[in-house]
């Protein structure tokens, strides 16, 4: 179901949205609606990386963290054929 939203658009952005929904030959409310809908999945991902951030934080607060030479030695046996089990925590 749709909704009907009323907003004022200030020149600076009502003049170049018009020249621009005649350029696509699309209407002002769709190039409104799909930027919306843009914005909001950008701000999805974003509180999705920041929740992802605290709960990195919190495990290396609890002391779940690989030290970087084991990491390294990991990483290089890559193609060694000799390639080791990664470290674990």
């Amino acid at each position: 179901m749709s909704s009907i939203t009323s907003i004022r658009l200030s020149s600076d952005i009502d003049q170049p949205l018009e020249s621009l929904a005649k350029r696509m030959d699309r209407s002002k409310n769709y190039l409104i609606n799909q930027a919306i809908k843009e914005y909001l999945q950008k701000q999805s991902m974003e509180d999705a990386r920041w929740t992802a951030t605290l709960e990195a934080i919190e495990s290396v607060n609890a002391g779940l963290s690989v030290e970087e030479d084991d990491v390294n030695t990991w990483l290089n046996s890559w193609g060694t054929g000799a390639r080791i089990a990664p470290p674990k925590a």
